[in-house]
Order: C-alpha cells, then structure tokens, then sequence
C-alpha cells in the first residue's frame, strides 16, 4: 500500500486548489464581496461559485455575513486566516506576469508608492529565498527527502 507523503501543501490545495477558489479569493481582495459581482468578475457558473464559497467558509478563509434581511444577501469577507493567503497570490500573478502574461494586465504598488515585487525572504537574515539555499527537516518519521524511508 502507497501513503502520499504528508504535507501542508496538499493539505492546502484541497481546500484553494479547486477551480475558481483563488480567483473569488483574489476578488475579495479587490474588495469585491457580493455574490454576482464575483460571478461576473470571474465567470464561473453560479452553482459552482456557490459551491466554492461555501467551501472557504467551511474552511474559515472567508465569513459570510448578511447585509440584507429582504431579500437574504450576503456579502463574502476575509478572515485572518484568508488574509494571510493575499502574499500567495500576488507572487502566482507575478509568476504569471512573468512566464505567461504579454503584459501584466495590472501593476500593484505598495502604499509607499513603489511597485510590488514580491519576494520570499529568510525571517532571521532577510536574505531572499533561493533554489539551494534551504534545508527541510522532516518531522514525520518516516519520511524524508526522497519519500518514505
């Protein structure tokens, strides 16, 4: 019998990795937050929009709150937990800006009025992240590098 390796990065895509999970999450981070403004911003059909929002709920990366009694509407916001993914998705687009764009079709600058480069950075030295430049210390027994051992 094979085991997948356990990991935090399977873990995730299982809840962000369905189609159009990011794109309502990149939404909310736009401030889009009511429901046909991200079926037309995204274009997803509705029954799967509906699914897929119901699912970051369940999984604590948006709220669903009311602002309407009559008719129930509601709008779709960001949790903390959600909020953390915001860094994620702007270094996607950036891989996107850069291997699959013409053009990017929208710059970010930080309030310092600076573009955005995101980067992944070591949280003792500052250094930036590069291939090589890290070790993993596995913490299932078990496994290591090159799968189960």
């Amino acid at each position: 019998m094979t085991t997948a390796r356990p990991c935090t990065i399977a873990d995730t895509l299982a809840v962000v990795g369905e189609k159009y999970s990011l794109l309502i999450l990149r939404e909310v981070f736009f401030g889009v937050r009511r429901f046909d403004a991200m079926a037309r911003n995204i274009g997803a059909p509705r029954d799967i929009l509906t699914a897929r929002l119901k699912r970051l709920v369940e999984a604590g990366l948006l709220e669903k709150v009311a602002y309407s009694e009559r008719p129930p509407r509601y709008e779709y916001r960001p949790t903390a937990a959600g909020v953390e993914l915001q860094g994620v998705l702007h270094l996607l687009r950036q891989w996107g800006d850069r291997h699959l764009a013409g053009s990017p079709p929208v710059v970010f600058s930080h309030t310092c009025g600076q573009e955005l480069d995101p980067v992944v950075t070591c949280r003792g030295c500052g250094e930036s992240v590069a291939p090589g430049s890290l070790t993993a210390d596995f913490k299932v027994p078990g496994w290591g590098a090159s799968g189960a051992v």
